[in-house]
């Protein structure tokens, strides 16, 4: 059973260690201002940590873009393009997979990419969050002639550079629970079992000890709890000298 004295120990190791363990907040399937988004920014804002919104590019709306723009700690990310599903039934959710011909995929994510380069500027962080965690191989290999310098999927385990020239950013801490297109949430405990075995993970070098412990969180599929939890967890970590939250794009920059 994971508790929030595990993640202070944890927290306190990385401490001891003379390292400070960083996180990130990614948030997906954003297209349009709800009650569910304001409530997420502002648990961003009033806590001062930054939160990466993926994008879908043919779905954001003027409202959506206006509201991130008003927020100092929002940053946006690419999530494919229009979110569609091409796989056939039984291969689940593929939208940048080999069910279309290439070229049609890199048009779509080349022209998504221009869509939020346009509208939001420098907040704009050239990574893509693929819909579903997924991206073949054939499509990743042609990203960063695109544009892009990262991706980020749920995979714990990764190279940090899957591919020269794109980081791995990934986000491997999913508090909601799937079934089907359906989502709840997973739970405190599992959630933060989930974030407290990262951190160790990388404290042990067992996986990317440079690339920050990713919350990803569907702001669209938050329960009480749920939005409880991600309070709770950004509370006990900022009263922490061993951790701090951050915004990715300083990983760009260093690559």
């Amino acid at each position: 059973m994971a508790s929030w004295a595990d993640l202070r120990d944890e927290l306190s190791r990385w401490r001891d260690a003379g390292e400070v363990a960083t996180l990130w907040w990614r948030d997906d399937d954003a297209a349009e201002v709800t009650p569910a988004s304001d409530r997420m920014l502002a648990i961003a804002r009033d806590a001062d940590v930054p939160v990466h919104l993926a994008v879908i590019p043919a779905l954001e709306t003027d409202r959506l873009v206006a509201s991130l723009r008003d927020s100092p700690v929002a940053w946006v990310l690419q999530h494919g393009f229009s979110h569609t599903n091409y796989a056939p039934p039984g291969e689940g959710g593929w939208e940048v997979g080999a069910h279309r011909p290439l070229a049609t995929v890199w048009h779509e994510l080349s022209k998504g990419l221009q869509i939020l380069e346009k509208r939001h500027g420098d907040r704009f962080l050239p990574i893509l969050a693929p819909p579903w965690s997924r991206v073949a191989p054939e499509v990743l290999a042609g990203l960063t002639g695109l544009g892009f310098r990262g991706v980020s999927c749920s995979s714990a385990k990764s190279l940090p550079e899957p591919v020269p020239g794109l980081r791995a950013i990934h986000a491997p801490c999913d508090p909601i629970k799937w079934k089907k297109t359906e989502g709840y949430f997973a739970g405190a405990e599992p959630s933060l079992r989930k974030v407290t075995q990262h951190l160790s993970a990388r404290r042990l070098g067992q996986v990317d000890a440079d690339a920050p412990t990713g919350l990803l969180t569907h702001h669209l599929a938050m329960d009480e709890a749920a939005w409880a939890f991600m309070e709770q967890l950004i509370e006990h970590s900022l009263a922490h000298p061993g951790a701090k939250w951050i915004s990715v794009g300083s990983l760009l920059e260093e690559a």
